[in-house]
C-alpha cells in the first residue's frame, strides 16, 4: 500500500474541488515559514493544530446557551463548534468547496469566546471601554497567534493565511470584527469562511430549539407560532402519531437543519452559476455574498431568531444566569486590575510589555464557566448558584 503524500492531496484538490474553492497549493503561508509536511496539506495541519491546542479544549466547559452546571444534556461551546464544523463540511462538500479549511475555520470560530457565553463578552467588553473593548473574533486572533504556546520556535498556532483570514470575517449576529490590515486581501470573504458564518446560524438556531425544548423554557405549543416549526411539527404528528416526545423533537430538529441546508446549497449553487466566478480571489476581490438562503427561507429563519430571543434567550432563567455571569466577570476583572500579583506567573510575566487590562482580559476570556464560578467563590466567599 502506498501512502498519500501532500503533493499528491493537493492534486487531489485541484482535480475534484470547484475552480472558486480554496486550494491547499496556493495558500499564501504563515507568518513563520516553516517546512511542508510529508503527508498532510497546509489546511488539514492547521485543523489538526486547532483540536490539539488548550483553548479547544477549555470550551468543553464554557457556555453555548445554559451554563455548563445546569445540566449534561445541553450543549457546551465546544459541541456547538463540532456541530457547526459537521454542517459546514456537509456543506463544502456539496458545493465543491474545500472541506479541510471549512472544518478549520468552523473549530477555531469560538476559541477567543469567555466563560459564559455573549453575557461573558459582554461584561468583559464594558469594562474594557477604555482600553480597545473586547471583542471575540480578536481575541480569537490573539489566542492563534499569541497566547497558546507550543512551539518553541513562535508563538501561538502559526496557522496559515487562509485560516487567519476565516476566523477574522467570520459573521453572525453576534460577530462584528474589525480586520487587520494584513488580512485584507479584496473586500470579501472565501466562500469556505461565508459557509461557515451561516453553518453557524443553522447549528444555533436549531439546536437552540433542541436544548430549550429540553429545558421546557420552550415549548411544541409555542412553537406553533413559529411557521417552520409549525410545518415540520404537522407533519410528523399527521404521519407518525406513534412517536412519543422525545422522538419528536428530535425528528424535528434534524428536519429543521435538513431543511435549511437543503434551501442552502440549492440557492447557493444558482447563484455561484450566474455570478460567473472562475477562481477564490473572484470572490474576494468582487466582495460577493454567496453562500446564502433563498427569501423564503431566510425569512422563515429570521422569525424562528426571534422566537428564540423572546422565548428562551430573554426567559427570567437566562436573565438570572447572565446578570450571574456578568456579576462574577466584573468582580474577577477589578480584582486582579487591583492586585496583578494574583495573576498566575505566565500572564504576570508580561506586564514589563503589555498593559495590565489587556492581560488581565486575557487570564478572564481563558476561563472555563467552572474555574471563573470557583475564583469569584474563593475571593467571595459567596457560592455560585
Amino acid at each position: 500500500m502506498s501512502i498519500k503524500t501532500r503533493e499528491e492531496l493537493e492534486q487531489i484538490e485541484n482535480d475534484i474541488l470547484a475552480p472558486y474553492a480554496a486550494k491547499s497549493s496556493d495558500s499564501r503561508g504563515r507568518q513563520y515559514p516553516e517546512k511542508k509536511h510529508p503527508y498532510r496539506t497546509e489546511f488539514q495541519r492547521d485543523r489538526d493544530r486547532i483540536v490539539h491546542s488548550t483553548s479547544f479544549r477549555r470550551l468543553q466547559y464554557k457556555t453555548q446557551v445554559f451554563v455548563n452546571h445546569e445540566g449534561d444534556h445541553y450543549r457546551t461551546r465546544l459541541t456547538h463548534t463540532k456541530e457547526v464544523a459537521s454542517v459546514a463540511r456537509s456543506i463544502s462538500r456539496v458545493l465543491g468547496l474545500n472541506e479541510d479549511l471549512t472544518e478549520a475555520i468552523a473549530l477555531a470560530h469560538d476559541l477567543g469566546h469567555t466563560p459564559f457565553g455573549h453575557s461573558g463578552e459582554e461584561a468583559l467588553n464594558r469594562l474594557m471601554a477604555d482600553h480597545g473593548g473586547f471583542e471575540h473574533n480578536m481575541q480569537c486572533m490573539r489566542v492563534v497567534d499569541y497566547l497558546e504556546k507550543r512551539y518553541p520556535d513562535f508563538p501561538g498556532l502559526n496557522l496559515t493565511f487562509e485560516i487567519r483570514e476565516g476566523i477574522l470575517k467570520h459573521h453572525s449576529d453576534y460577530d462584528h470584527p474589525d480586520i487587520p490590515s494584513d488580512l485584507q486581501t479584496g473586500l470579501g470573504s472565501s466562500l469556505e469562511c461565508q459557509v461557515v458564518n451561516i453553518a453557524d446560524e443553522i447549528a444555533y438556531n436549531c439546536h437552540d430549539v433542541d436544548d430549550g425544548l429540553y429545558s421546557g423554557l420552550i415549548t411544541e405549543e409555542l412553537l406553533q407560532d413559529v411557521e417552520i416549526c409549525k410545518r415540520h411539527l404537522d407533519l410528523i404528528n399527521r404521519d407518525n402519531p406513534q412517536y412519543d416526545d422525545l422522538t419528536r423533537k428530535h425528528l424535528m430538529v434534524r428536519r429543521l437543519i435538513d431543511e435549511f441546508v437543503t434551501d442552502l446549497v440549492n440557492n447557493t449553487s444558482k447563484l455561484i452559476d450566474d455570478s460567473k466566478i472562475k477562481s477564490a480571489q473572484d470572490v474576494r476581490d468582487g466582495n460577493l455574498s454567496l453562500i446564502k438562503f433563498s427569501d423564503f427561507t431566510d425569512a422563515e429563519g429570521k422569525e424562528l431568531k426571534q422566537f428564540l430571543y423572546s422565548n428562551l434567550y430573554k426567559s427570567k432563567q437566562l436573565i438570572k444566569a447572565a446578570d450571574d455571569a456578568q456579576q462574577i466577570i466584573t468582580v474577577l476583572y477589578k480584582h486582579y486590575i487591583s492586585k496583578p500579583e494574583g495573576l498566575p506567573e505566565s500572564y504576570s510575566s508580561r506586564l514589563k510589555e503589555e498593559k495590565l487590562e489587556i492581560v488581565v482580559a486575557d487570564y478572564i476570556a481563558g476561563m472555563t464557566d467552572r474555574f471563573a464560578g470557583s475564583e469569584y467563590e474563593r475571593l467571595t466567599g459567596e457560592r455560585v448558584q
